[in-house]
């Protein structure tokens, strides 16, 4: 019996190209486009091979009806029709390829790929990419970058990337510019750690690579339409600390020095968050941002939401933000729970400061978590304490309190002595794995700030 998987004679044919035509092509691929009886590509990819294709044949310009090629293969297939997709480079790579065989049985297609335009970039510069990350923002214009942009910003997988990895290969778009990309750089504090170099209109007459450019440089000229950008770090990647940081790593109010949330209870109540690499979390009462932003480090794949409506504890954990060298922290100026609606579901709520809104905003956040999701509060008075229990208990919630006393050792004369931190309740509940009909210990605690 014959083993080997058989395919549909009549497969659709998805070919690699590149801007210098025919001469890109495999003598296989060639044939199939001579042959084709329907030839689909974009506007710009039609017209270059225009001569290469049979009187008659049948063209479909894809250029904003990408939903529509899964259609029209299947049709021409249909009809016994040869038929071609042409895609730029290597299709799989950020191409067509995956997206058709998503909407097609997978032996309609053969891929016949070609140089990506990546590799072309790497070795006009000799760049060795087997270890690059290859990051897409050739998408709808996605604005410039500021600092603590969310996840639905179109250059947030960029920032993050930046954070993690000592070189990346970037497919960009018109409005996704390389000067862009340089200003995102910038405005994260990144423009001494990168260089860049940028491809333009490859194996093209007018074609030009900018080889070594400073960010600084980049974010002031302005690039051809079809470019490729490739980074990479002229120092090592921060190794940064990531749990049980020690209160001096942040800025904190003066001449009060100490409202933060110190690194005994910061420590428990992060633990007690049960925080994940992808976790969503919210942080209210944000204070100096401790808290937040030494979740964010805990959760390089997720994204933490602060809030604060001291305007001077604002400023300074925007400071803090800007030291700290995270791209997943946004700190917004407010009084919970304004602005939580806008905010997707968390994971795991860490409740610093209420602003005199407790008992409503146990009530919001439990309905808000996600299954597993957990809450964590910090109290240091018995008021706020008996509120947040009796609203955790008027919820039907299971609960707990841990109450933490650190003391420190401290100097005197040529001996040491022990001084008592004030005591902290942290006060947990959570959301069962099932949803919010299971119930599992939360923890909250309070302190004046995060």
């Amino acid at each position: 019996m014959n083993d080997l998987p058989t395919h549909d004679p009549n497969r659709c044919r998805v070919i690699g190209v590149l801007d210098d035509g025919v001469a890109s092509l495999s003598a296989t691929a060639l044939a199939h486009l001579r042959t084709a009886d329907v030839v689909i590509g974009g506007a710009r990819t039609l017209a270059l091979f225009q001569a290469a294709l049979k009187p008659g044949a049948l063209t479909r310009d894809l250029t904003g009806q990408l939903k529509a090629v899964p259609g029209w293969v299947s049709a021409a297939r249909a009809a016994h029709q040869s038929c071609v997709v042409l895609a730029t480079g290597d299709p799989l790579c950020h191409g067509i390829a995956p997206y058709l065989a998503q909407h097609l049985c997978l032996d309609a297609l053969e891929i016949l790929p070609n140089l990506s335009t990546l590799q072309l970039a790497c070795a006009r510069v000799g760049l060795a990419w087997q270890d690059a990350r290859i990051v897409s923002v050739h998408a709808a214009d996605a604005g410039e970058w500021q600092r603590g942009a969310p996840p639905s910003h179109g250059l947030y997988t960029l920032a993050q990337a930046l954070r993690a990895e000592q070189r990346l290969l970037l497919l960009t778009s018109p409005a996704n510019s390389p000067d862009r990309v340089a200003r995102l750089l910038l405005a994260e504090g990144l423009g001494s750690d990168f260089h860049m170099a940028v491809a333009e209109n490859l194996l093209q007459a007018d074609e030009q690579v900018h080889a070594q450019l400073s960010p600084a440089d980049a974010a002031r000229m302005r690039f051809a339409e079809l470019n490729v950008v490739l980074l990479w770090r002229t120092r090592p990647r921060p190794q940064p600390v990531r749990f049980g940081l020690p209160d001096s790593a942040f800025e904190q109010r003066q001449p009060e020095k100490g409202l933060i949330t110190k690194q005994e209870v910061r420590a428990v109540s992060l633990a007690r968050l049960q925080l994940r690499a992808d976790s969503v979390v919210w942080d209210i009462g944000a204070g100096s941002g401790s808290v937040g932003l030494e979740a964010a480090r805990l959760c390089p794949k997720g994204h933490v939401f602060a809030i604060e409506k001291n305007e001077a504890d604002h400023a300074i954990a925007r400071r803090n933000h800007a030291a700290f060298g995270v791209s997943n922290y946004t700190l917004r100026h407010g009084k919970a729970p304004e602005g939580l609606e806008d905010w997707p579901d968390p994971d795991a709520v860490f409740v610093g400061g209420s602003g005199g809104e407790l008992a409503g905003l146990i009530g919001r956040v439990l309905r808000r978590l996600r299954p597993g999701g957990r809450l964590v509060m910090n109290f240091v008075t018995l008021e706020n304490l008996a509120t947040a229990t009796q609203a955790l208990q008027s919820l039907n919630a299971d609960w707990d309190v841990l109450q933490l006393q650190a003391a420190r050792s401290r100097p005197i004369l040529h001996m040491h002595r022990m001084a008592a931190e004030n005591p902290v309740w942290l006060v947990c509940a959570g959301v069962g794995p099932m949803g919010h009909g299971q119930a599992e210990p939360l923890v909250a605690e309070e302190t004046t700030h995060g």
